[in-house]
This record gives C-alpha cells, sequence and structure tokens, in this order.
C-alpha cells in the first residue's frame, strides 16, 4: 500500500534574518556564509510559539486537500523544539484544527522526523481500515536553542513548519529508516530541565558535550562525514527494494542543511543538481520542516507535478537517516 498526498501547507515566521546581521553580533560576512553554506536568509520566530507556526501549516494543507478536520484520524507532529514538556505539539494542534476525532503525538527524530513521520502515517492507513486521513506537520522553532556566540551553527538555522494530509493510495510507495546512536553527540541539545552535571555517588559522564544548557552543539566534520555517505545510502537501498533506478526520479529533495553536502551526495549517486529541489538559500535548515517546506515549494510552482515520482531523503541528530521514494 502506497500513500497520496492530499494535501500541503506551510508557515514560516515574519521576521527574516539576512546574513549581513549575523555580523552585527558574531565575526563572518556574507560571502563566508555563501560560500560555505549556500544560505542568504532565514526566517526565525518572533512572537510565534511551535504549535501556531504547525498550526497555521495544517490548515492550509487541511484546505488544500479540500477534507473536513473531523476525518482526520491522527496527528502527528516531527519536531525538536516543542513549547511544552506535555503536552505534544501534535495534541495541541489537534485542537486548534478541529480534527476532533484524531489521535496525536509527537515524534522526535530530528532533521528526518519528516520522513519518519509520513512512513508512520502510512503503517497506520494500512492496518487501520477505519483511518481516511493522517496530518503530518513538521513544525520547528531551532532559533530557540541554537548559540548564537558560535558563528559556525548560528547561521545554518532558521524556523518554519510545513503539514501533509496524506490518504492510501495504490502508488508507488518504498521506505528506509536507520539510526546510528554512536554519532549522538555529534549534534545534540540538552534539555531545559537538565543540569549539564549530574552529581550521584560518583560523576556521571553520560559522554555528550558540556556546551551551555540547552544551546545546540555540532560537530560539522562528522556530521557532514555522516550526511555525504547515508543520504545517497537510503536511496540505494530504496531503490533496490523496488527495482528502480535514480533515472526513475524526477525530482530529489533532501534535507536542506548545507548545499555542499547536497552537492556531494548528488555526485555520488552520479545525478545532476538540476534533479535537486534546493530551497536552504532562503530557509536556512529548518530540520524536519526543510523537506516538506521544499516539496511544498515545488509544488507551488509547478516544478513537481502529480505522477511524478519524488525521493526524499534526509538525516538528523541521533544520528538519525532515511528516506522515502513516492510518487506524487
Amino acid at each position: 500500500m502506497g500513500i497520496n498526498i492530499k494535501g500541503l501547507g506551510t508557515y514560516v515566521p515574519e521576521q527574516k534574518l539576512t546574513n549581513d546581521d549575523f555580523t552585527k553580533f558574531v565575526e563572518t560576512n556574507d560571502e563566508w556564509i555563501r560560500t560555505r553554506t549556500g544560505i542568504v536568509e532565514r526566517h526565525m520566530a518572533g512572537w510565534e510559539p511551535t504549535w501556531y507556526m504547525g498550526t497555521q501549516a495544517a490548515l492550509k494543507a487541511i484546505e488544500n486537500a479540500g477534507i473536513s478536520p473531523s476525518d482526520i484520524g491522527l496527528v502527528i507532529s516531527s519536531t525538536v523544539t516543542s513549547d511544552f514538556l506535555t503536552p505534544s505539539m501534535a495534541s495541541v494542534i489537534q485542537y486548534k484544527t478541529g480534527a476532533v476525532n484524531a489521535a496525536a503525538f509527537d515524534l522526535n527524530a530530528a532533521c528526518t522526523g519528516f520522513i519518519y513521520a509520513v512512513d508512520t502515517a502510512r503503517r497506520f492507513l494500512a492496518t487501520d481500515d477505519d483511518m481516511k486521513y493522517v496530518l503530518v506537520v513538521a513544525n520547528e522553532s531551532l532559533s530557540r536553542f541554537v548559540d548564537f556566540k558560535d558563528r559556525a551553527s548560528c547561521i545554518l538555522f532558521g524556523d518554519g513548519a510545513a503539514a501533509a494530509v496524506i490518504e492510501k493510495s495504490d502508488k508507488l510507495y518504498a521506505s528506509h529508516l536507520a539510526s546510528d546512536g554512536s554519532g549522538a553527540g555529534y549534534l545534540c541539545a540538552r534539555s531545559l530541565n537538565v543540569a549539564p552535571e549530574v552529581k550521584t555517588e560518583k560523576d556521571f559522564d553520560d559522554g555528550f558535550t558540556d556546551n551551555p544548557i540547552h544551546k545546540l552543539y555540532q560537530n560539522g566534520k562528522e556530521v557532514y562525514k555522516f550526511a555525504t555517505n547515508v543520504l545517497p545510502k537510503s536511496f540505494e537501498i530504496i531503490s533496490e527494494k523496488i527495482n528502480i533506478t535514480k533515472d526513475d526520479i524526477d525530482w530529489f529533495i533532501p534535507h536542506q542543511a548545507n548545499v555542499r553536502i547536497i552537492e556531494t551526495a548528488a555526485k555520488k549517486l552520479g545525478v545532476s543538481m538540476d534533479k535537486f529541489i534546493v530551497t536552504l538559500d532562503h530557509y536556512g535548515n529548518t530540520s524536519s520542516a526543510s523537506i516538506p517546506l521544499a516539496l511544498c515549494e515545488g509544488v507551488e510552482k509547478g516544478i513537481i507535478k502529480r505522477g511524478q515520482k519524488l525521493a526524499l531523503i534526509g538525516f538528523g541528530a541521533g544520528l538519525t537517516y532515511g528516506g522515502i521514494v513516492l510518487e506524487y
């Protein structure tokens, strides 16, 4: 059983930071950021909480799908930046959108979150005959825990949300989900309520960096090595499952972390960058929202059309990775 993406919606914050804005508080410049990341500007949440951005994207997706919110059987929110320890962002969005008959939960697979959530939605639809639609929402406020004193990482991230209404279909579909927890410390941020040092009868060392509490830490070199390996790897595993090749794919939609990562992955796959949807120049890295934001933009611009085959491939903290090949 495959899926059909029936409706899509997005929301990005009103506030926008250009590369020049970062020169006011860290030692950097526009050329340095552009050449190393491909990023020019990014949206950053001001007054907007994570749940609000997710709700706005979800409402647009529901309207785009032309369905009643009461027909939604499940809401899955992929986020690493929940506004609350509890309740989940999914529960808040379920209420705010009027999805009164839906179950709801959050899913944290970092930047691979949308892929994990869509595949989870597909599995629920496949096993529950009464479930008509699943609402998947990727909503992230990364600016809340970026370390703005770290010039290497603070320039990379942006905020935003994207949502998809998903239904059962006999269309082409295959997926691959994976994780390598040995690299968990390469991209991490502690919870606000957890002290960086925990004293017991003997000092407890969790193996993670002692970066400032709840601020994001990234080992750029290790993440780059990991990402450029697993992006092509995920696609190759999926393609073997369903006996397709890179030439059968109309568009590759990768996680939007760094243009150099995308270019290296494309080279390893032997695929022209012309077949990659790239939006990080104006969104930056929005974690789990990056793939659906790129998908939505491609659809809105008429680049992505019904019947085309898409390869969604991502990686993120965990270290998680995975991909989906589907027919749009």
